[in-house]
């Protein structure tokens, strides 16, 4: 039997629901307010939000089963393998790796932006070139490097150490957020009146809601660092469901308010078109700043900071476990299993994710966002092996003593409509006539991580295959027979 190395029990329940509520809000309540009403109206960016959160919910039905029955780290490359053999678990694993990676990296490069709307003249030095119309500077670059290097190194320091940092930096976001809404309620400015039109006036209501509701795996994805860190948890595996929603019910009330905060502090459609005339960096930045002056800019920028640092923090930590599970099973490299001799952490993953994510600021933000439109693919991939591996395990009726399956037609139900709403997902973002379809760069650059995949794949196949399933089992699971 080969070795088996484990992660420490060092995560308590408030750090493990930090870690996912503050991934799921992290930079885009603040960052992309603006871009989703120009796509939807206030009113269909929120309807769409608060149903992606509710589809998140009936889809982490099935996560708390399998985290409670499975407790260890791999997520849904664990649980592709239980219901679908190993082939299918590396699918699952690639993609999730790449939704992981691009998050990160996407993070980071918020915190460039941040910097560029609050110092404009700072970041104008040292212009190198234009991508996709986004100027490039030295100054964006050091900054998101440093971001990505300072958490690489908290999160090598071991994981009770980033999860009282998340927590910390969670209950700052969460400050941030009431801080604007008050200020929105005793300003004159802002009022409820401006939301309207309520959805955009271009389009059907239905296909204002579906556009926002495609991103949903996107918006949430943060709930899902939840069962990469089950191995971790200093507390009983059941849980993890409750831990799973109040992390999504917090963050779609935080999604909620900040687009309404947005909306309300002049007519939408007018705000648009400052935005646009004045060739905005930060368009929610210019609409807090037009009700609460700079003072409200510092305390937005303060909350988009806490935002960005619990990105980069939970998803480092997701990222990580991610490749030390598919390393222990020997689908990556050997090195992915190592241990840090002193923190006991996946030190090797973490510093890949680094090293990957480094190489993102070169290519300018708006590149970057063509992966992550791309990223929301494998992540509803990922969303559909779960529920179906947890459909398979429960039953409509009563079953004999001796079998494995679980007696629940409200969770099979459950995990039913959750499959359904994966494969949902997947046909908004892939068909082509859908209102929220990938852009072209998008497609490509799918193709492009389907063939590295192939090609991985195809060199560390024959080492994968020719380990025996009850090892397999042990190695994956810590158990022989599943």
């Amino acid at each position: 039997m080969r070795e088996r190395r484990k992660l420490e029990r060092s995560l308590k329940p408030h750090w493990v629901w930090a870690i996912a509520f503050g991934s799921a809000i992290g930079w885009g309540a603040f960052v992309l307010p603006t871009d989703w009403i120009s796509q939807a109206g206030p009113l269909g960016v929120v309807i769409g939000l608060l149903l992606g959160a509710i589809l998140m919910m009936i889809i982490g039905v099935s996560y708390g089963f399998l985290i409670e029955k499975f407790p260890v780290t791999g997520g849904e490359f664990a649980y592709a393998y239980i219901g679908f053999g190993r082939q299918f678990a590396f699918v699952a694993g690639w993609f999730l790796t790449l939704g992981y990676i691009c998050i990160v990296a996407l993070n980071a490069s918020a915190l460039a932006l941040l910097t560029k709307f609050l110092f404009p003249d700072l970041v104008r030095t040292g212009n190198l070139y234009t991508v996709a119309g986004y100027e490039v500077s030295i100054i964006q670059i050091a900054i998101a490097s440093l971001a990505l290097i300072a958490f690489a190194v908290l999160n090598i320091r071991g994981a009770s150490f980033s999860g009282q940092t998340q927590f910390i930096f969670s209950l700052i976001l969460i400050a941030g957020i009431v801080l604007l809404a008050i200020g929105a309620v005793i300003a004159e400015g802002p009022q409820l009146a401006n939301i309207t039109p309520a959805f955009h006036p271009d389009q059907s209501t239905l296909a204002s809601i579906l556009t926002i509701l495609a991103i949903a795996p996107f918006a949430y994805v943060g709930f899902d660092n939840i069962p990469q860190a089950a191995e971790e948890f200093k507390f009983e595996a059941k849980k993890a469901f409750g831990l799973i929603i109040w992390s999504l019910l917090a963050a779609g009330v935080a999604y909620s308010a900040m687009i309404l905060i947005t909306a309300s502090t002049m007519p939408w459609q007018e705000l648009l078109l400052n935005i646009s005339e004045n060739q905005s960096v930060w368009g929610t930045g210019d609409a807090i700043e037009s009700y609460l002056g700079r003072a409200g800019v510092w305390i937005i920028a303060v909350a988009v900071c806490m935002g960005i640092f619990t990105g980069l923090n939970g998803f480092y930590i997701s990222a990580s476990r991610l490749t030390f599970a598919m390393g222990r099973a020997r689908i990556l490299p050997d090195v992915f299993r190592r241990l840090h001799p002193k923190y006991n952490t996946p030190y090797v993953g973490i510093l890949f994710t680094m090293l990957i994510c480094l190489i993102a600021p070169w290519f300018g933000r708006e590149a970057l966002l063509w992966v992550v439109d791309m990223s929301s693919t494998g992540v509803a991939i990922a969303y559909f092996f779960c529920t179906a591996t947890a459909y398979k395990f429960f039953s409509w009726k009563e079953t004999g003593p001796d079998s494995s399956r679980t007696a629940s037609p409200l969770k099979k139900l459950f995990s039913l409509v959750g499959m359904i709403s994966a494969l949902g997902f997947l046909a908004l973002l892939l068909l082509p006539f859908s209102p929220a379809s990938l852009g072209k760069e998008s497609y490509i650059a799918l193709l492009i991580w389907v063939a590295l995949g192939i090609v991985f794949y195809a060199f560390n196949a024959r080492r994968y295959n020719s380990i025996e399933r009850k090892e397999m089992n042990y190695l994956i699971l810590e158990k022989e027979e599943i």
